[in-house]
Parts: structure tokens; sequence; C-alpha cells
């Protein structure tokens, strides 16, 4: 599975990466910013995108409808500090399959990619 993992923090980049790198076949490319991302994800066209929502040059949530636009089937999941019925409102309005907060990343994370391999939607519990 091609993977694309965008954060601006190295760490949190490699914390992901090690998360979804304890599943068998994952072929993972890190971008640190959205433009980047969205460069990528067109040259790519990976399986799965996982996005933060806070990133220089352009935001995680603008990535992701630029990225759902090109590639309407890739699921995109979204990674932020920030929680709240508002933050899961403009994640599905970004067209984001999935929302984990950061706090909750290492227990729910692979929950999620699960799910939205399924053609399921996941959004963190601690979203209220």
């Amino acid at each position: 599975m091609r993977i694309l993992i965008a954060d601006d923090h190295e760490v949190v980049r490699k914390g992901v990466r090690s998360l979804l790198e304890s599943q068998d076949d994952q072929n993972i490319t890190e971008a640190s910013n959205g433009r980047e991302a969205v460069d990528i994800a067109s040259e790519m066209s990976p399986d799965l995108v996982v996005l933060d929502v806070t990133m220089p040059i352009l935001d995680g949530l603008s990535a992701a409808k630029q990225i759902k636009k090109a590639l309407p089937r890739v699921p995109i999941v979204i990674l932020s500090i920030h929680n709240g019925p508002e933050m899961m409102r403009a994640t599905q309005r970004a067209g984001a399959d999935a929302f984990v907060t950061k706090s909750d990343l290492g227990s729910v994370l692979l929950k999620a990619v699960e799910a939205v391999m399924q053609g399921k939607t996941y959004f963190s519990e601690s979203l209220g």
C-alpha cells in the first residue's frame, strides 16, 4: 500500500510512519507541508493520505480539498491537536474520511486507517 504522510513536524511524521509500518507491505512517502503533499499525491497516486491540519504553505484542510478533487477515491485521514464539533465539520467539508486527534494518535490511528480502507469513515471520539 502506498501511503503519503504530511506533517510539518518531523517527529510526528516519524511516529505516524512507525505506527503504519507495523502493518505489512507499506510504501511510505513523507511531505513537510501541504503544497508538497498535493504535489506528491498527484505524482504517486497514493492508496492513503494522512495530513496534519496546521502546516505551512498550504494547510491540511486545503490540501485535502485539492487532493480529493484530483483523486476522489483516495481516503484521507486528518490529524490535529485541535478537536471539537467545528473541527469535525471542517474536516468533513474538506473531504476527509477520518479525523484523529494527536492525543489519540497511538491508540486509534490504525483503527481509522482500517476503517477508511474499507470505505468507511472514522472520527475520533475526542471530538465530543
